[in-house]
């Protein structure tokens, strides 16, 4: 586990995740031109939508996974 702090809305939090999702969250970041901070607000707050909302390292890693889900269906797709 790697934690690293991130401010978020001038809040600083500690989020704790596996190397490979610091990884996976990187360049799903720099694919979209965001800083890793950007991404995670922006992460933040379609996870306070929920009702209840995840904490935010579950919402991390369910973005991941979901992510890389719809990379494998539309190279399915593709096929």
């Amino acid at each position: 586990m790697i934690k690293k702090s991130i401010s978020i809305k001038g809040h600083q939090t500690s989020i704790a995740l596996e190397a490979d999702y610091w990884a996976a969250l990187g360049e799903i970041a720099s694919t979209e031109a965001l800083t890793l901070p950007k991404l995670i607000a922006r992460i933040d707050r379609e996870r306070l939508k929920e009702d209840p909302p995840p904490g935010l390292a579950s919402a991390l890693r369910v973005f991941v996974l979901r992510r890389i889900r719809a990379q494998a269906s539309s190279v399915g797709d593709e096929t």
